[in-house]
């Protein structure tokens, strides 16, 4: 059987029918983290970014980044989500920002993709809105977390 389930028999990329699986509840956690600098940190954590609100508008992005994946990954489903929740963990101590994005469906095909793009936008938004005072902000480690649902169950890394 063939593992690549985008390529059809020639080996050419296919969008994978996904009408004969059941609907099931699916849910996804994904996580990521943006390093930066201490004078970078301290301002977003103090809401003194000019910009605005740095974690509020990458919350927002993040979210809007979930509900269109399938805009911006060629062989994605459209799938309609049901929920997207982002969150923030401040890690002062090595001045990273660790964003985490939960993403629940009731559908055919899961939402990893979903929970990953809106993790990784939420991080090019911190960057975009702090790139005046530090261009040098490194974003690391996104990667799924957990996701459920489905004839495959639960997978958590």
């Amino acid at each position: 059987m063939n593992q690549l389930t985008h390529l059809d028999e020639n080996g050419a990329a296919r969008m994978v029918d996904v009408s004969e699986k059941t609907d099931t509840v699916r849910e996804a956690m994904a996580a990521g983290s943006i390093r930066m600098s201490a004078e970078c940190f301290a301002l977003v954590k103090n809401g003194a970014v000019k910009k605005g609100d740095v974690l509020s508008v990458a919350r927002i992005a993040g979210i809007m980044g979930a509900k269109k994946t399938f805009e911006l990954v060629p062989l994605c489903h459209c799938i309609g989500l049901t929920g997207v929740e982002l969150e923030f963990l401040m890690h002062e101590e090595n001045c990273e920002i660790e964003a985490h994005c939960r993403t629940k469906t009731v559908g055919k095909t899961g939402v990893e993709m979903e929970a990953l793009t809106g993790v990784q936008i939420a991080l090019l938004t911190i960057y975009d809105m702090c790139k005046a005072i530090d261009r040098g902000m490194v974003m690391t480690d996104i990667r799924l977390l957990k996701k459920s649902g489905g004839k495959s169950g639960i997978w958590e890394g």
